[in-house]
């Protein structure tokens, strides 16, 4: 059974959801690389902007990533 993200995920949800550690997320996010916001000490990201960022991705690049 899959679970229902919430439309703004938690720093947990979005390593679950794109599939990567959390350490490779934080430095994503730390650098300005992904779109996400930081709400007091924490980091939020809208489920909305992630796809839209993976999809103006270049292929290259995840293809890359998936190396």
């Amino acid at each position: 059974m899959a679970t229902e993200l919430p439309e703004i995920m938690t720093i947990t949800e979005t390593c679950k959801y794109l599939r990567i550690p959390r350490s490779s997320l934080y430095k994503l996010a730390q650098e300005g690389k992904i779109p996400c916001q930081k709400v007091g000490r924490h980091w939020r990201f809208r489920r909305e902007a992630l796809d839209r960022w993976l999809e103006q991705m270049p292929q290259t690049n995840r293809l890359e990533k998936n190396i």
